[in-house]
């Protein structure tokens, strides 16, 4: 037995499984776009596969990095915010899985501290996004090809889930391509310039003339202010800035759904008002205007864990049509934590984005701008929905923080962040 011991401890320490424990995360980076079970299952082997690979003392130093620690905080307040929630105890424990997700993120941060494989679940997700934005432009022009159902209003153009899940993964990728480009423009590697920029384009084709999801425009225009202060010299940004806003009269003129998404707002409040008929708008701010009124009954500590789903529910008792259905959030990730925890879990979460925030916007590198733009992207989009607590967008958070936070803490950076000069590059290693 203890031979048996010793061959099992001796093995974990083996390069085939230290090669594993990398080659889980590529895996789970790659299913995120496609399927929601096998990225789950992926994760479940990842933490079992890299348990045995754990030394206490520096796990426990990561974890009390504000970067971790923060994330900790907001799943222990929604534990421990079931104490004073109503209803079912299985409802209530039920709840806490939203926010149970970001305790992988002290695991990625570890993990990512010591691998130099960052690289690979960058390079695994983009291949798998081009993948499904190969697929959906074939079913753009070809729809009779589309063989699943996608879930939403208007699936033209979108494969699998919502435009909003698309949409957000093709951005994060846009904005890795472009960061890319520009660093291979200047090593003076034109051939995978082109390359890399046709690509980012085709992304951007898709989200503005295939798939649009409004949300999407939010963080787009904020994260490629961002891009362009980041990446060039002052003069030339405040140039491209403006070039940027020349450009949208012209997007405006020719992508036909970017009109048609913009001006339905107009038109799906119009229709709320005179008919209270449930549109996209006007469920929005019904569902904003009912959480402000619950969270000012219980401001503080909130209703307790769970209780966004109960009194939604007890809310649409007696109405009829779209407007009887049973929600779990109000569609904006504030007011889903303050309903549940009060301002206290508004402190708590601002403070996770701000640490997370900070860990990327203060440092240089490639591994930096994916974490800020998916940090943007998530707090952005945040404003119209709860994507932190969502399946996709919010593992997509936990894994781009997670991989690219982790990247950093094992540079120990104390780099100012990208000059426009010099900008190391992960993507392009061999």
């Amino acid at each position: 037995m203890a031979r048996a011991n010793d061959l099992f401890w001796s093995f974990t320490r083996s390069r085939f499984w230290r090669t594993s424990t990398d080659v889980y995360p590529l895996l789970i980076a790659a299913s995120i776009p496609w399927s929601t079970t096998a990225g789950i299952v992926l994760l479940i082997i990842w933490v079992l596969v890299l348990l045995p690979t754990i030394e206490p003392t520096q796990f426990a130093r990561t974890v009390r990095n504000p970067v971790a620690l923060a994330a900790i905080a907001l799943v222990a307040l929604a534990a421990v915010g079931t104490l004073w929630g109503e209803g079912p105890w299985c409802d209530r424990w039920l709840a806490v899985g939203p926010a149970a997700k970001l305790l992988m993120l002290p695991l990625l941060l570890y993990h990512f501290g010591r691998s130099t494989r960052a690289d690979w679940v960058y390079k695994a997700f983009l291949v798998s996004c081009t993948l499904l934005l190969a697929y959906s432009f074939t079913i753009f022009i070809v729809p009779e090809w589309q063989s699943t159902r996608a879930h939403g209003f208007d699936t033209t153009g979108v494969p699998l889930r919502n435009a909003i899940d698309q949409n957000q993964e093709f951005v994060l990728c846009l904005f890795g391509l472009a960061a890319a480009s520009i660093q291979a423009l200047r090593q003076g590697r034109l051939l995978a310039f082109s390359l890399l920029g046709a690509l980012a384009m085709a992304f951007l084709a898709n989200v503005l003339f295939v798939a649009l999801a409004r949300t999407s425009l939010v963080y787009l225009g904020v994260i490629a202010i961002l891009f362009v202060g980041r990446y060039f010299e002052r003069r030339t940004a405040i140039l491209m800035v403006f070039g940027l806003a020349a450009l949208v009269p012209i997007l405006w003129l020719s992508s036909p759904n970017l009109r048609s998404r913009i001006t339905h707002i107009a038109i799906e409040y119009k229709e709320y008002r005179e008919t209270n008929r449930p549109t996209s708008t006007g469920q929005r701010l019904t569902y904003w205007s009912q959480s402000i009124d619950w969270i000012r009954e219980a401001p503080i500590i909130g209703h307790g864990t769970g209780a966004t789903k109960r009194l939604f529910d007890a809310a649409a008792i007696g109405k009829q049509g779209a407007w009887a259905e049973k929600i779990g959030n109000p569609h904006n990730q504030t007011l889903f934590v303050a309903i549940q925890w009060g301002l206290l879990g508004c402190l708590i979460l601002f403070a996770m984005w701000f640490c997370h925030a900070r860990l990327f916007l203060t440092h240089g590198g490639f591994s930096a701008w994916i974490g800020a733009v998916v940090v943007v992207q998530n707090i952005a989009s945040s404003l119209f929905n709860s994507h932190l607590f969502d399946f996709a967008e919010g593992w997509l958070y936990v894994v781009g923080v997670g991989v690219a936070g982790g990247a950093i803490l094992r540079h120990g950076a104390t780099r100012p962040p990208d000059s426009a000069v010099q900008q190391p590059n992960e993507m392009l290693r061999g």
